[in-house]
């Protein structure tokens, strides 16, 4: 079921090259905000020892994302239907995604100046709770490639 849905979408070049933007933006950007990338005084990419297990679960929620955004919107192309009526392909995502990206970093100062004893709440809880949010991003990302797999599956009648 999976191999022939994934062949279905990744025959086209266009979801593959989406699939591959998606993963590198995000990718980039969690890796910015975590600070495993640094652009001053020159570029460094540094994942340090006790970071690999962040880093792994950074990627890994990147990749997922990629692969569930363009399942999604193969999936409303092929069948001709509204992004309400899709599903939990693009929720689930935005869901996954954003819980992944929780370590505040350098943001965090930003965060706590702005909205004060609640910025520093809600900062100090997803500093703390880092990793368990990633894996979370990670199961709900999951769940979401898998409806989607199921949706692309049935409603584009794929046959074994």
């Amino acid at each position: 079921m999976h191999k022939e849905a994934l062949g279905l979408v990744f025959s086209n070049k266009r979801y593959i090259a989406l699939s591959a933007t998606i993963f590198v933006i995000l990718l980039m950007t969690l890796s910015i905000v975590s600070e495993f990338v640094f652009f001053s005084p020159s570029f460094l990419f540094y994942v340090p020892v006790y970071g690999i297990a962040n880093f792994s679960l950074i990627v890994i929620v990147a990749a997922l994302s990629g692969l569930v955004i363009s399942l999604s919107i193969y999936r409303i192309h092929a069948l001709g239907i509204g992004v309400k009526r899709s599903g939990s392909g693009f929720a689930g995502t935005i869901i996954g995604a954003s819980a992944g990206a929780c370590s505040c970093g350098s943001i965090g100062f930003a965060v706590v100046s702005i909205f004060g004893a609640a910025g520093g709440a809600a900062t100090a809880f997803l500093t703390n709770y880092e990793i368990p949010l990633r894996l979370v991003s990670i199961a709900i990302l999951a769940y979401t490639y898998f409806v989607s797999v199921r949706g692309i599956t049935t409603q584009c009648k794929i046959t074994k």
